[in-house]
């Protein structure tokens, strides 16, 4: 209790003090440009591993059946990176921006824009609600005080140091907290691995007994989720969504001194990730082995379960305090960026276009400290929320914001390859991709797995758009905004 306490007072001191004084919204929002490109590796690999990354990929490893099969899914996302470093990354050093969706305004117009980052708004919040969520219920099973009040504590501390701090702390907080759940993933796995009776001979034996090692499925089913296609095409498109269309991660490139610093911490994170999530699943085996050892008093009811009750139950009190630290870590990077990208879209999406009268710069980093601690007062009020809903339901939102960036970069590969695309076929694009996607996460998710939906989204979109632009106006024929 007492080490949890000190981090997340450390968390805000550092990120209030590293931050600095932000004297204009480029120091704000994009750290003043002056980020080293290694300290923008770390932001990006901290920032897409949350609090449901840490506890629940072991768990993949753990249940029966289970293996390294999921790790076919970052070979995508090693691929889509450098897909987006060729053809999209460009985009973002051309002119003086700090939005993604200001590259749509320049292409189509305005309303495309604000659709896009409305999209990205809405579903960041709610997904980053419900990972605040999850990470809450973390806090409650450790300290025992009432669900909501952890939600507030982790949310206030959260906000307190991206207000302050800006986006220079939120990057330099990353790279701390990266740091802090590797090593409590490491010391965990160190202490099962001391635990077994015969130590690294029984992990290694279980795990061959089991087929723990098995890595590749070439099977073309697509209702399965881990397979080498559905890693690779679908991993692909996943990851050129994500990091390729997402203000979440746009920001921290546009943070970056020039085109080339951003291009080398997208295209090593990748890299990175794979052997991040090749940790957290040869961890999810030694709780297996260990549990096989030692079963549990009560069945675990999910695998997710796993790796938060060893740490509660199993591990020393100071490395327990440690690994108890690194979950609040993964969550704190999510979340933290979470505010400071939903501020910069709406900033410069919707306030600055639709204000009429010149704001001083000093008064519009007051106003993106306004905006950062609503965001981050809507995102507590989910987390709250979430106590009725359901697991399934928390599991399809999720997904669905996973979807959302699949439609927004099938308007990015409009943007891209389309000369004659118009703003209204790419909203009419964006329209049509947003039922069908919706239509298969919901009617046909037997039948398709999740890794395709965005595949799915980006496709429809641009398809879409492509054959509306031969019947509606031309993008040349369009009025100014």
């Amino acid at each position: 209790m007492i080490i949890l306490v000190l981090y997340l007072l450390g968390v805000v001191l550092f990120g209030s003090w590293i931050g600095g004084r932000q004297k204009n919204l480029s120091d704000y929002l994009l750290g003043g440009k002056t980020l080293p490109w290694w300290a923008i590796l770390g932001s990006i690999v901290a920032t897409e591993t949350s609090t449901v990354t840490f506890l629940s990929v072991p768990g993949i490893a753990f249940e029966p059946g289970g293996n390294l099969q999921f790790l076919q899914l970052p070979l995508g996302y090693i691929v889509g990176r450098f897909l987006v470093i060729m053809f999209l990354l460009p985009l973002y050093f051309r002119g003086e921006i700090y939005s993604a969706y200001e590259v749509f305004k320049k292409r189509f117009g305005g309303t495309t824009e604000r659709v896009s980052s409305l999209t990205f708004i809405v579903m960041r919040t709610l997904a980053d609600g419900l990972r605040l969520y999850l990470t809450a219920l973390v806090l409650e099973k450790v300290v025992g005080i009432p669900l909501p009040l952890c939600v507030v504590v982790i949310g206030i501390g959260t906000i307190v140091y991206t207000c302050l701090g800006g986006m220079k702390s939120v990057v330099w907080n990353d790279c701390l907290q990266f740091v802090i759940y590797i090593a409590g993933a490491v010391f965990a796995f160190a202490v099962i691995i001391n635990s077994l009776p015969e130590g690294w001979n029984s992990y290694q034996q279980y795990a061959a007994t089991n087929h723990k090692f098995i890595m590749f499925d070439f099977d073309w089913n697509l209702a399965k989720s881990y397979t080498f296609w559905a890693g690779l095409v679908g991993g692909m498109f996943l990851s050129m969504a994500t990091h390729g269309a997402d203000q979440l991660m746009i920001q921290r490139y546009l943070g970056a001194k020039n085109q080339k610093d951003a291009a080398r911490a997208l295209g090593f994170s990748g890299f990175l990730v794979f052997a991040q999530f090749a940790l957290f699943l040869l961890l999810g085996v030694a709780l297996a082995a260990f549990y096989a050892s030692f079963p549990p008093a009560t069945p675990f009811e999910k695998p997710d379960e796993v790796f938060a009750s060893f740490i509660i139950d199993h591990l020393p009190v100071g490395v327990k305090g440690l690994t108890l630290a690194s979950v609040f870590a993964a969550a704190m990077s999510t979340l933290s960026s979470s505010l400071s990208s939903t501020t910069s879209a709406l900033v410069n999406d919707f306030y600055l276009p639709l204000t009429s009268t010149h704001k001083q710069q000093s008064e519009l980093v007051r106003l993106s400290r306004v905006f950062t601690v609503l965001f981050g007062c809507a995102q507590i009020a989910v987390g709250i929320a979430s106590q009725s809903i359901s697991s399934s339901v928390v599991g399809s939102v999720l997904a669905i914001a996973g979807i959302s960036t699949g439609l927004i970069l099938g308007i990015f590969f409009l943007a891209t390859f389309s000369r004659q695309a118009s703003q209204a076929s790419a909203l009419l694009g964006f329209v049509f991709g947003l039922t069908v996607v919706l239509y298969v996460a919901f009617a046909m998710k037997q039948e398709i797995a999740w890794p395709w939906y965005t595949l799915i989204g980006a496709t429809t979109v641009f398809v879409a758009g492509i054959l509306s632009s031969y019947f509606l106006p031309q993008a040349q024929t369009l009025a100014e905004e």
